[in-house]
C-alpha cells in the first residue's frame, strides 16, 4: 500500500526495504482543459545536488536534453509532449546504489515548455503528481498529489530523494517558481546558454 504524502512530509524509502536499489520516479498530469492555444508540454527533470544544495556541474542536471547522468545512476526515460493518457507521463529511473557519494539529494522538478509564449502556468494543470515505485517489483511506494495552488508559477519542485545516514528518504516539496526552467537552473547552479 503506497504512502500518500502531504506537502512537507518526509518518508524513508529504504527503512522498510533494506535491499532497495532501483526506483522509478513517475511524474504525471492531465492535459490542458483551458483554451490557451496549445497542448501543455511539461518537462520532468532531476538535479543531483551536493550538500551545498547546488549541482557540482551542468552534467548533474538530467532532463530531455541530457537523458543519462555520467554515473549511470539517474536516467530520464524521454519527453512526453502532451500529457495524454493515464499513468505516468514522464519517468526518471534512479539506481540508488550508483548515486555518486557527493550527491546528497536529487530534486525532481517539472516545468512548462515555452510557458510564457503559450501563456500557460501550473494553475491550469490538473491532477499533477509524483510517485515512486520499486523498479524490480513494480510496487508503488509513495505518491504525492500536487494540488492546484499555483496561479503564476511555470516551474515546480515536486520533491526530493535525499540521503540521511544510510537511508534514502523522500521529501514532498511542492514549491512553485516563476521563470520556468531558467529559474530552476539558477536556483540549483546550472549554467544555461
Amino acid at each position: 500500500m503506497p504512502v500518500n504524502l502531504k506537502k512537507g512530509q518526509k518518508v524513508s524509502l529504504t527503512k522498510d526495504n533494506p535491499g532497495l536499489k532501483k526506483v522509478v520516479v513517475g511524474l504525471g498530469w492531465d492535459v490542458n482543459a483551458f483554451d490557451t492555444g496549445g497542448d501543455f508540454d511539461l518537462d520532468a527533470a532531476a538535479f543531483l545536488l551536493t550538500d551545498s544544495g547546488r549541482v557540482k556541474d551542468s552534467g548533474d542536471f538530467v532532463f530531455y536534453g541530457n537523458l543519462k547522468h555520467t554515473s549511470g545512476s539517474v536516467q530520464h526515460m524521454g519527453d512526453n509532449l502532451t500529457g495524454a493518457g493515464d499513468g505516468d507521463d514522464e519517468q526518471i529511473k534512479v539506481d540508488l546504489s550508483m548515486v555518486p557519494g557527493e550527491v546528497m539529494k536529487i530534486a525532481f522538478t517539472a516545468t512548462i515548455y515555452e510557458a510564457e509564449a503559450r501563456r500557460q502556468n501550473f494553475g491550469q494543470v490538473n491532477n499533477a503528481f509524483i510517485r515512486i515505485y520499486n523498479e524490480e517489483t513494480g510496487e508503488e511506494m509513495l505518491r504525492y498529489d500536487l494540488g492546484e495552488d499555483f496561479s503564476i508559477e511555470t516551474a515546480v519542485v515536486f520533491g526530493e530523494l535525499y540521503k540521511n545516514g544510510n537511508e534514502w528518504k523522500f521529501n514532498a516539496i511542492g514549491s512553485g517558481y516563476q521563470g520556468g526552467l531558467a529559474a530552476l537552473c539558477a536556483n540549483y547552479g546550472v549554467d544555461v546558454e
